[in-house]
């Protein structure tokens, strides 16, 4: 039997992949399933594969196989297509577009005039790559989804129950029972650096982060994914799904200034600073949106010093963080390679081990 602990983006996608391979599979979730406490909630998340580094460009290739094995498996659509934008001397459009094309991914690499003519609600002042593979996952609707499948694929799951203990593969729970299996894959996001596991982990930050959504002033707009990078910060815009109310709008956020808290500590109260840069950055940069927040939230970020991920068995136990804020993108690949680990069908890669 395996056990899966937390039943968030990864960890619901675990036991999705184990459950349909034939396994024996406990999942279990100290909150309800789809709670709004860590990194998993929502209606909307970036995927893309315009990434600098090569790994990552094969990797979200791959996931879209899988999200679109898991749509089919669970007769769900998750992921919508809409085209992505990168911009900003940071993101350096050109070195990605070479990236993306040694990767054969689809691009265009334009000037700002031909990408203002294109999206004229977004002000653009340099080079614009446009990845048109790009697009919005429903974080909600995928942990939905897969925990659903696990269980109609035999998979017990147990919700509202805390994990207080991991030793020798028995699972100790906060109302006294224990769950004992053979492997234990521990996909806690941000409660992974409490757990008080047997095993040396990265050393990993957990930082709360402000998202803000922003209406747009024509509704049939068709925006894309769009992520912008000065010298400062770096943003990221993507259609806000459920999350910004019944008209259209964007979901605008700060990747990299996030508050530093642990997962129980959490205020859940905006950045009142965040706000203030995100509005003014929309303002100046977005003029195809109000540029007041019509809903806000936040959620958590766990980030590891490098912003790779951690994948790595140690014993009885699989280590699943694929975090640093961008993971979301990658859920049903994660799954399944976590699910590989489990089972011994194969090794972690060298980037993603516990010891770098």
């Amino acid at each position: 039997m395996i056990a899966v602990v937390g039943a968030g983006l990864m960890g619901a996608a675990t036991a999705w992949q184990l459950a349909r391979r034939g396994h024996e599979v406990t999942l279990v979730e100290a909150h309800t399933i789809g709670h709004r406490h860590g990194s998993s909630h929502g209606s909307s998340r970036i995927f893309r594969r315009a990434y600098a580094d090569p790994l990552y460009v094969g990797l979200a290739g791959r996931a879209y196989e899988e999200w679109r094995e898991l749509e089919r498996d669970s007769a769900t659509p998750l992921l919508r297509t809409t085209g992505g934008l990168d911009l900003g001397e940071g993101r350096d459009p050109e070195a990605l577009a070479g990236i993306l094309g040694a990767a054969g991914v689809p691009y265009e690499l334009l000037g700002a005039q031909a990408a203002s003519e294109r999206w004229p609600f977004v002000r653009f002042d340099g080079p614009v790559l446009y990845h048109p593979g790009a697009g919005v996952v429903d974080a909600d609707a995928t942990v939905a989804a897969c925990v659903r499948r696990a269980r109609e694929l035999g998979a017990q799951v147990l919700a509202g129950v805390r994990v207080v203990g991991v030793e020798g593969g028995r699972v100790r729970l906060a109302d006294g029972r224990e769950v004992v299996a053979e492997t234990v894959v521990v996909a806690a996001g941000a409660w992974l650096p409490d757990l008080g596991l047997s095993v040396v982990l990265p050393e990993l930050r957990v930082t709360q982060q402000q998202v803000f959504h922003f209406r747009q002033r024509r509704p049939d707009d068709e925006w894309p994914v769009l992520v912008a990078k000065d010298a400062n910060t770096q943003v990221y815009g993507l259609p806000s799904g459920s999350d910004g109310g019944a008209a259209p709008a964007m979901k605008v956020a700060e990747h990299d200034r996030g508050t530093p808290t642990s997962a129980d500590t959490r205020s859940g109260i905006p950045d009142p600073g965040s706000r203030t840069r995100v509005t003014a950055l929309v303002e100046e940069r977005l003029p195809g949106l109000e540029p007041a927040p019509v809903a806000e939230a936040t959620c958590l970020y766990t980030t590891t010093p490098d912003e790779d991920f951690v994948l790595d068995r140690h014993g009885f136990l699989v280590i699943v963080s694929p975090c640093s804020g961008h993971g979301a993108k990658f859920t049903p690949l994660i799954g399944a390679m976590a699910a590989d680990l489990a089972t011994g069908e194969a090794e972690p890669h060298p980037r993603f081990r516990l010891r770098r």
